[in-house]
């Protein structure tokens, strides 16, 4: 098996104040009503898309330790099949998804999907939401364009 290695550096400890922005936003983000366990599987639902691994394996660690049970990251990748998720979550995942593919479809964000995560997220929250699928994103291309590499959460 060949060592893996990054490109470089991860970007944001080249540019520190892209670090302390990106850091800023997460924490707002926190603060925005939405449950942070939604968060986390926010987070790793993007990174699985992208195929971050470093993200992958640094959110699926943060779920665990935040108390997220096995079942429930065991079948993340699967959550419209699955029992283990709330309606509200399906909501947040099903935004993650389409805000994740956005080139992949016609209408990128379709009514159907953005009603129904309406129906459980106020504005407040609804706009937290937005925010932390568009960070996980930034995060998840800074990532995987300079090869990080999972298990070294920021070489």
């Amino acid at each position: 098996m060949a060592i893996l290695q990054p490109r470089m550096k991860n970007p944001v400890f080249i540019v520190p104040e892209a670090l302390q922005a990106l850091q800023a936003l997460g924490a707002a983000v926190e603060k925005g009503g939405v449950p942070h366990r939604t968060l986390e599987l926010v987070h790793l639902r993007a990174s699985q898309i992208n195929g971050c691994s470093l993200c992958v394996d640094m959110h699926a660690r943060s779920a665990k330790k935040s108390g997220e049970t096995d079942e429930r990251l065991f079948a993340l990748a699967a959550w419209r099949e699955a029992p283990y998720f709330t309606d509200a979550e399906r909501a947040a995942l099903a935004l993650t998804e389409v805000v994740t593919r956005l080139a992949d479809g016609a209408d990128p964000v379709p009514d159907e999907i953005w009603d129904e995560v309406s129906r459980h997220y106020d504005e407040p929250a609804l706009a937290a939401l937005i925010i932390a699928i568009a960070n996980v994103n930034l995060w998840n291309r800074l990532n995987i364009t300079t090869r990080q590499v999972a298990g070294s959460v920021f070489r």
